[in-house]
């Protein structure tokens, strides 16, 4: 059965020298770039900590779809904050998708902050330094792995990326742990470790 998924996955932090370098490159618009999602390759890698595992081929799949329908037709939007519906609220979208590429496996993004209610909050916010987070939303079902670990399936479709104040879970910023969800020390202690692994998730481009 289909559910929404939430995951959590980095953090965009830049100065307001960047985001005026941003805008004089592109035509006065703030573009920012970074990890949108990881993919695993292996049964026992890259859970997130709600003990959900990504398959690379299930997450290539869908993000090639996402890039040749949502950002190709211009309409890959998210929104500022993160609501636990299927459903994009045009009223309160900031940013636009615009474009999805693979590092290893990182799928990585370029988002522009749009000239919206929720986009100028957000752009606000950056220039004053502050961090927003990046959530994915998608809908999908998971098989069971057992110990408290599930494996998203291949009817999975992501929805949008959102821009958080802050993830679920306490402490899941870039700079502390690299969470997506429920936390705890020892698993926080093994995203750590990745955290350290990936450097800097977001930059201007």
């Amino acid at each position: 059965m289909k559910q929404v998924l939430v995951d959590y996955i980095g953090s965009i932090t830049v100065t307001p020298e960047q985001i005026s370098e941003s805008m004089s490159k592109n035509n006065g618009r703030v573009i920012v770039s970074g990890v949108m999602q990881r993919g695993s390759t292996d049964a026992d890698e890259n859970f997130n900590q709600n003990g959900r595992s990504y398959p690379l081929p299930i997450l290539k799949s869908v993000s090639e779809k996402y890039k040749k329908i949502f950002i190709a037709e211009r309409r890959a939007l998210g929104e500022l904050d993160h609501p636990e519906s299927p459903v994009v609220n045009l009223s309160n979208v900031s940013h636009n998708v615009l474009d999805l590429w693979w590092d290893n496996n990182n799928l990585m993004g370029k988002i522009e902050i749009l000239e919206t209610p929720a986009g100028n909050i957000a752009k606000a916010l950056l220039k004053a330094g502050i961090r927003l987070g990046i959530s994915s939303r998608g809908m999908g079902s998971v098989r069971n792995l057992g110990e408290g670990k599930v494996e998203v399936q291949d009817d999975f479709e992501i929805v949008c990326w959102d821009l958080i104040s802050n993830p679920s879970t306490q402490g899941a910023f870039m700079s502390t742990t690299l969470s997506e969800g429920v936390n705890g020390e020892q698993q926080s202690n093994k995203y750590l470790k990745i955290n350290s692994l990936i450097g800097d998730i977001i930059s201007i481009m």
